[in-house]
């Protein structure tokens, strides 16, 4: 390693030679990058997931416009809507078809006696054009009386349960008092707010949720005709829809500020956020302390150069080239035990918690950064000293 900076650096390797004089102390320097890393990644692989979670749904809906309730942030809370609104909007100019959406969270109970959450959706049986490929095509067995697709990611059910239903085995299922069962499958995943989730035509939703009613669903979906704008076709609903009882937003719209409100606005996402920016601070002070530590340590000879006339950016570049190394040792670690952790706990949690390109980057040169901004203070001490008072 040494003759390879040295030809890196066309100098000799000072801070490498300096770092590791003494063993212990450079193992427990990258120990403490490695961990400041592995904190980072494991705040950020859980955010990921939970704006994966929160995004998934939308991804079996198929639709231009939706409208809401005022107070409604997520495609999960928020007050119903009037289906009044959905004839209304069926006499706007470009707004094609429209069909409700009902949302709800059922408890049901496993096998084992545990209980379990589903996230259920549900709409019109007849007209699956508001449904993704994926689901549309088995949706229509879903005219059959409680009958659902469900998702194979669902947290707590035996995956043998599953191979059973891909094979043509229902697997039936308790809930409120009532036999559901499965007949079809989807692919989602776990959430933050349910185990796993659930499709179902609107007749079965409401017989599961007994004190909802048809004329109150939680979203209308809309189609616009081929050829008009989403947003141009959204300002003419905002403009007949009565304001402050409704929103009216593109999909995609609604689905960006689903995610910023989960991650800025609830306490889980600026919980994890706050996590992310101690792991910073942690690395930021451990590779502080041990390049203060060597500044001191090594004040004298530093002091020598400097009275030969040597200038502080020789220094500064000493301790850079310390700071770099201890961020290179301490991201290999931390990189490859949050990997390891990403897998188990996907596996344990069903979030979808997996490592991507932009995220190993951004850790990468945000810890090169970290150990150069430690660099730079811990390098004040030896700017101010004076060659001649250390003799």
């Amino acid at each position: 390693m040494s003759k390879l900076l040295e030809r890196l650096l066309r100098r000799l390797p000072v801070g490498w030679l300096q770092l590791t004089h003494s063993r212990a102390r450079f193992a427990a320097a990258v120990a403490g990058v490695a961990f400041a890393n592995l904190l980072v990644f494991m705040q950020l692989g859980i955010m990921g997931a939970m704006g994966t979670a929160t995004l998934a749904p939308y991804n079996f809906l198929d639709a231009d416009i939706m409208i809401s309730a005022e107070d409604g942030n997520t495609l999960t809370d928020g007050s119903n809507v009037a289906r009044a609104r959905l004839f209304q909007a069926l006499a706007v100019a470009g707004v094609e078809r429209g069909a409700p959406l009902f949302v709800g969270i059922l408890e049901f109970k496993l096998p084992d006696g545990t209980n379990s959450t589903l996230q259920a959706f549900a709409t019109d049986v007849g007209d699956r054009a508001f449904l993704s490929a994926e689901i549309a095509g088995q949706f229509a067995q879903l005219t059959q009386e409680n009958t659902a697709l469900i998702d194979t990611e669902t947290r707590g059910v035996a995956p043998e349960v599953f191979e059973e239903l891909k094979a043509g085995q229902p697997f039936a299922f308790e809930i409120n008092g009532q036999t559901l069962t499965a007949i079809g499958t989807l692919e989602l995943g776990g959430g933050f707010s349910a185990d796993g989730t659930l499709f179902v035509s609107d007749q079965t939703f409401l017989r599961f949720f007994g004190k909802r009613i048809s004329g109150a669903p939680n979203h209308i979906l809309l189609k616009v005709a081929d050829g008009v704008s989403p947003q141009v076709v959204v300002e003419r609903l905002r403009a007949v829809l009565p304001e402050g009882s409704v929103q009216v937003n593109t999909l995609d719209d609604y689905k960006a500020a689903d995610l910023a409100y989960q991650s800025l606005e609830r306490p889980t996402g600026i919980i994890f956020g706050f996590g992310v920016l101690i792991g910073v601070i942690v690395g930021i002070v451990i590779v502080y302390q041990v390049l203060s530590t060597d500044v001191a340590d090594h004040l004298k000879e530093y002091a020598t150069f400097k009275a030969m006339g040597y200038q502080h950016s020789f220094f500064l570049g000493i301790v850079l080239e310390e700071a770099t190394i201890l961020a290179v040792f301490g991201f290999v670690p931390g990189f490859i035990v949050s990997m390891g952790l990403y897998a188990g706990l996907s596996t344990v949690t069903s979030l979808p918690v997996n490592m991507d390109v932009a995220r190993v980057f951004m850790v990468f040169f945000g810890t090169l950064a970290a150990c150069a901004l430690s660099g730079a203070i811990a390098t004040r001490r030896l700017a101010a000293a004076d060659p001649a008072d250390l003799f």
